[in-house]
């Protein structure tokens, strides 16, 4: 094939055809893992990208962060090992959270991919480590020195050669050494098979590289979204939030938005600064749940690429919590970051009423760390959802993550390589906002300690103190709290867990949209049936009496 004859129906196949590959990868990557977070949670990503670094295919299950900061990873990466210096073989690896994805818990591995001798793209796929030593999971870190080993972008692979030394002080310095390795192992052995398949796809069209195939993809994702920037009124719009951290004193998230023909600017300025404990966030975090949100108000069913940044252009004073600067502490960054979403759709309400979603809940993650039954290792991530929120014609999911996708690891396997048994995961009725259109409702789940000794939990917990927004005249969606044998414990710390002990998440409500009294009568009895409200709720937000059955 002419690589110049590229037409429209050919470009839509090879499109399909890499996001196939972009999917092969991560399966690839998720199916070898060694850790539940992994594995069973998906915390994961995988992208594809031209030769000059573009992204131009994700796989349809990764994370939105880590695909979001991935175009300005490689772009880092680059800088250390510029791309006319790279050999077949080569394996480039990270987890600096400001060249990454925020945090040191995250590994971004990159990996070139050569045609005939040719460097024709690149591979790079990213997961979530269980641990990287340090103080461990925690958000009472003062700074990245204490949250672990920061590996620089280096070769971990030269030329088809594992550098050993690397991987001995990775070893040497986690506390789970065969699932950090066997995780990272994944990573690698994901981007060898996107680079086997990518040849495959050029062998299979009698393709020489990815070029024309980048540069139209690009090119009609871009004018996708810049024409429905430009559908938006241009003007000015302002909105601030607060998130609670770990002390009494909450941080304000602010923002100005400024929409203008096909272009968005975003700036936070008037955001709090930096505090010393890990929730900061640095700018390459933000950056991608900008563009999170500004693709799911312009195309959210067309996949990712490049085309989601080039029209926006971010902005924060250096230092506020969503521009840290290092050496500052960021393995809870998402516990701030999150709200960046929401935020952002609080300026985009005052443009789009309509087409804006209510706060969402929110999701939990807490690391375990003790020692199991058998005497060894227990380290690992919990994963529980609270609802999203509801938007004009959609009540919002129940028990549904956002603005992550992480997913919750099934009962059966929690238990069974923890050693802590899932007494209880239930819907948590009235925890949905009320509305014309319902927020979905959050959960409680019930874990007990069967390990026979105390674990430690480390808690990055959101929303116990300021709830997911309803809009439009939409009620706030329901808290998030914690117990320890019955007595609630702070959102953001590290707790003890006796052995039998009984720790219990009851999960955020997301937001409700419009206003409750015109929610009709049949909605708000199916809602009663299906558990997501009581007949207490149904009264009180409804004005609907329902006999108890």
């Amino acid at each position: 094939m002419n690589n110049n004859s590229l037409d429209i129906i050919t470009l839509g196949l090879l499109w399909d055809r890499l996001i196939s590959i972009a999917d092969e990868i991560l399966l690839a990557l998720v199916h070898t893992s060694f850790s539940m977070t992994v594995r069973e949670a998906w915390d994961a990503g995988a992208v594809i990208f031209d030769r000059s670094g573009r992204p131009i295919a994700q796989g349809s299950q990764s994370t939105p962060a880590f695909t979001g900061t991935a175009f300005y990873t490689i772009e880092k990466l680059l800088e250390s090992y510029p791309a006319h210096s790279l050999e077949d073989g080569d394996v480039i690896i990270t987890n600096d959270p400001w060249i990454g994805t925020g945090h040191i818990a995250d590994v971004s591995v990159l990996r070139p991919v050569f045609r005939d001798g040719d460097l024709i793209g690149f591979v790079m796929t990213i997961t979530h480590l269980v641990d990287t030593g340090g103080r461990g999971a925690s958000v009472s870190s003062r700074d990245i020195y204490e949250e672990g080993l920061l590996i620089p972008p280096l070769k971990i692979y030269r030329q088809g050669r594992l550098n050993e030394e690397l991987l001995d002080i990775i070893k040497g310095n986690v506390r789970a050494p065969e699932q950090v390795v066997g995780d990272i192992m994944a990573n690698i052995s994901g981007t060898y098979a996107g680079g086997v398949k990518l040849n495959e796809m050029l062998d299979q069209y009698e393709h020489d590289d990815l070029q024309d195939i980048a540069d139209g993809i690009i090119r009609q994702s871009d004018t996708a979204v810049r024409e429905k920037i430009l559908a938006m009124p241009d003007g000015v719009y302002n909105n601030q939030l607060q998130a609670e951290t770990r002390d009494e004193q909450p941080v304000t998230l602010a923002c100005t938005l400024e929409i203008k023909s096909d272009r968005v600017k975003i700036d936070f300025t008037g955001t709090s600064p930096c505090v010393p404990y890990a929730i900061n966030v640095p700018l390459c975090y933000t950056r991608s749940w900008c563009a999170y949100t500004l693709k799911c108000l312009t195309t959210p069913y067309l996949p990712n690429n490049l085309a989601n940044v080039l029209p926006l252009d971010v902005t924060a004073p250096q230092d506020c919590i969503l521009n840290a600067q290092h050496p500052a502490a960021t393995l809870g960054r998402n516990t701030v970051g999150w709200y960046v979403a929401p935020l952002l759709m609080g300026a985009f309400a005052r443009a789009l009423p309509e087409a804006v979603q209510a706060e969402p809940g929110m999701a939990t993650a807490v690391a375990f760390n003790g020692t199991l039954r058998n005497g060894g290792k227990l380290l690992d991530q919990y994963f529980a959802t609270g609802g999203i929120g509801a938007m004009t014609g959609l009540d919002g999911r129940q028990t549904t993550p956002a603005p992550t996708n992480c997913a919750m690891i099934s009962s059966e396997i929690w238990e069974d390589e923890t050693d802590i048994a899932v007494l209880e995961r239930r819907i948590l009725p009235d925890s949905g906002g009320a509305g014309q259109y319902r927020g979905g409702p959050g959960q409680q789940v019930v874990l007990r300690n069967n390990t026979g000794h105390p674990i430690s939990l480390a808690l990055f917990g959101i929303r116990t103190e300021y709830p997911a927004k309803g809009y439009a005249g939409g009620r706030d969606g329901g808290l998030r709290a914690f117990r320890i044998n019955n007595e609630t414990v702070p959102g953001k710390g590290t707790h003890t867990l006796s052995a039998g002990g009984l720790f219990t998440i009851r999960e955020a409500g997301g937001g409700g949209f419009g206003d409750p009294g015109k929610r009709p009568g049949e909605k708000v009895r199916e809602d009663y049936r299906k558990g997501f409200i009581t007949s207490t709720g149904a009264k009180q937000d409804y004005g609907i009496e329902i006999p108890e059955e």
